[in-house]
């Protein structure tokens, strides 16, 4: 059933992020592209990753294909439900080896996402997205699923979405206790990236401190938050990735 997306996902080197099993259960339906309700009621999003906006129901039907009426395991760090009563978890069918989210994203329906604690997780979903995209599958068949740093207008119709964001650090400036990386020459309209004075430890200690991304192409992700003009705020090391210039 995972043949495709798996074999991708092995190619990434992608890991099982099997965390402690929280529960068990089939599937009865599945509601959109991360979320599915169990036989017994319960409803389950998934973790590690964030829905493409574009064709969602393109993006259900590949979560369906994958797991509707199969019996699956819940694995996380806990059982906590989130503020809307569902349990996030990492969804593995009985049998299968990987993570239905690194199918998803071996197949290109789904971004990794960017508040991943676990780091050997993180890589490996983040593998699985990379496979994907090597691949053209799904939503990187054309080049409009990650955004241009410099098409101001582009990222500002994602308010409040998640996005991939690509593009070169003209100029790295502090103000206060927040450092801006800036893609353009107009600080208070274009598009940068803001990293409060807390993180500057984790970045320095994963080889990227602020001041050593200046004129580097990387690819952000994140919500997108409008203030005088687009941002993202840099929350986890994990996302930035430095590209070939």
């Amino acid at each position: 059933m995972l043949a495709c997306a798996t074999s991708a996902a092995d190619a990434a080197g992608a890991a099982p992020c099997a965390f402690e099993v929280q529960g068990e259960g089939r599937v009865a339906s599945v509601i959109d592209a991360r979320s599915l309700r169990l036989a017994d009621g319960r409803e389950v999003r998934l973790a590690g990753i964030e829905p493409v906006s574009a064709e969602a129901a393109k993006r259900t039907a590949a979560l369906s294909a994958i797991v509707a009426g199969h019996d699956i395991t819940l694995r996380a760090d806990d059982d906590a439900p989130d503020r809307y009563g569902r349990q996030v978890a990492f969804v593995f069918v009985a049998g299968e080896e990987h993570p239905v989210q690194a199918a998803l994203l071996a197949q290109g329906e789904a971004f990794a996402a960017a508040d991943i604690p676990d780091k050997a997780c993180a890589a490996a979903l983040l593998a699985a997205e990379s496979a994907g995209r090597a691949a053209k599958m799904g939503i990187w068949a054309s080049g409009s699923a990650t955004k241009n740093a410099e098409s101001t207008g582009d990222i500002l119709a994602g308010n409040g979405r998640f996005m991939l964001v690509e593009g070169r650090v003209l100029s790295v400036r502090q103000a206060g206790a927040t450092t801006y990386l800036n893609f353009g020459r107009n600080w208070t309209r274009d598009f940068a990236v803001t990293i409060s004075r807390r993180m500057l430890p984790s970045l320095e200690a994963a080889g990227m401190a602020p001041k050593s991304l200046e004129n580097r192409r990387i690819r952000v992700r994140g919500f997108i938050e409008t203030r005088t003009g687009p941002r993202i705020e840099l929350l986890r090391a994990g996302q930035l990735e430095l590209l070939v210039n």
